[in-house]
């Protein structure tokens, strides 16, 4: 048998732990999930994953609690604790600090999130779906509360957490009633890290007045964009829009407009499993 076919069975699974995180992931039941016998499972996943069964879950556990830990302040360690699957906030505190070098309650003071991104790099890529429904729509000029990061990209959450600390201090843009955008100025994949600028912006009905946070007014112009809403991991948006570069635009005798594309965030992370994240992007057209 190719390696291609293992592949797929190795995504599969990954896939039903990403959507399954507080079910029973035991070896027996992934290795059932991917139709392969768990005497010869354990090694196929760790060859394409570089991890074991149980470790990538707990990873992927330890993602989900990390953004509830940065994210939402008002929830309690014991129940991120319990949601993560331990029996006691010190259990998890132990291995929490094992995995981060942090503490729960230090990274929620204050993430090391370039560390974080490389104590939870594994050799699968949390899958989205390539876009089916692609239209054309007229955007209509929207005013924003702007916070501008720059640098490298791993450190895009820490602007994100102080952009919702503006939010929760002022009620400017309440994020219950107003649309949260993202703006890359660039292609993280190509851009050099200190390069790299993106924009965190919500939604505002008065401009923004001075502030300590560096948050700005601004405005995402109108225009005719193609929308795709995009599902799953931000981490496999690439391909959603690569795709529409790629074959949409040329098919279709597009071009594109000069502005970023940019990403209209249905739901959060730290609300919503990675899986079901929902994101709108658009691409600004002529």
């Amino acid at each position: 048998m190719s390696s291609k076919p293992y592949n797929a069975r190795v995504v599969k699974a990954c896939e039903y732990i990403a959507q399954h995180m507080d079910d029973e992931l035991s070896l027996n039941v992934v290795s059932d999930v991917a139709a392969v016998s768990k005497f010869h499972f354990h090694r196929l996943f760790a060859a394409f994953t570089g991890v074991s069964v149980t470790r990538f879950v707990q990873l992927e556990r330890f993602r989900r609690a990390s953004y509830r830990l940065a994210f939402e302040p008002e929830k309690r360690v014991i129940d991120i604790a319990l949601e993560a699957g331990f029996d006691s906030p010190e259990a998890f505190s132990r291995a929490f600090k094992r995995t981060f070098e942090q503490s729960p309650s230090e990274f929620r003071q204050a993430p090391r999130w370039p560390e974080w991104h490389q104590r939870l790099t594994t050799d699968y890529k949390p899958q989205g779906e390539l876009p089916m429904d692609i239209r054309v729509v007229t955007f209509e000029p929207t005013k924003v509360a702007k916070l501008t990061h720059k640098g490298d990209p791993k450190n895009v959450l820490a602007t994100a957490g102080k952009f919702i600390q503006w939010r929760k201090q002022t009620g400017l843009s309440p994020v219950g009633s107003s649309r949260t955008f993202g703006i890359p100025h660039s292609d993280p994949n190509t851009t050099p890290a200190e390069d790299f600028r993106w924009d965190v912006c919500g939604e505002i009905a008065e401009d923004v007045p001075a502030n300590d946070f560096g948050v700005e007014t601004a405005v995402i112009p109108g225009g005719r964009c193609a929308v795709v809403r995009h599902r799953g991991s931000h981490a496999n948006m690439d391909d959603t829009i690569y795709h529409i570069y790629r074959h949409w635009l040329p098919k279709n005798n597009e071009e594109v407009r000069d502005f970023p594309c940019f990403f209209h965030y249905i739901n959060f992370i730290h609300e919503v499993d990675e899986c079901d994240l929902l994101t709108d992007i658009y691409i600004p057209l002529k």
